[in-house]
């Protein structure tokens, strides 16, 4: 299975940990893309040794090839929804992972699409019974 994972690059680098984690709990099921979301190299600046178009190229292209799409979308992200948007127009599984209590902060329009399997977690246990139970 090949998996496309998205999350936010320029922010949410607090989360790097938990990025990693569902990195590492995703290979268990196949052959994961977007791994350069987890290096500690990645700054609030992106990635800055590609031009903005061969990044956006390059998700694309992954995207088409991905049986499923995997997205930590606590930190908001204009290049993750853009992402998460064409992954629902070509009708691939989406699963969204939100960190907290509640959704209150998250995109209505993330929150309101069926079309995308959303799921709070606490922990990577969390994240690993939802995997198991989704995929």
């Amino acid at each position: 299975m090949n998996i496309q994972f998205l999350a936010s690059t320029k922010g949410g680098r607090e989360l790097h940990k938990t990025y990693r984690d569902i990195v590492s709990l995703l290979e268990t099921y196949g052959t994961v893309h977007g791994k350069h979301l987890t290096e500690t190299s990645l700054t609030v600046h992106g990635e800055t040794s590609l031009s903005s178009t061969a990044i956006l190229d390059r998700e694309i292209a992954t995207l088409a090839h991905a049986d499923l799409i995997v997205a930590e979308v606590t930190t908001p992200s204009l290049g993750v929804g853009y992402l998460i948007a064409i992954a629902v127009e070509k009708k691939k599984q989406v699963l969204c992972f939100y960190q907290g209590e509640h959704t209150d902060k998250l995109s209505a329009i993330i929150r309101g699409n069926d079309a995308i399997q959303l799921h709070l977690y606490k922990t990577r246990e969390d994240i690993q019974h939802i995997l198991e139970t989704e995929i």
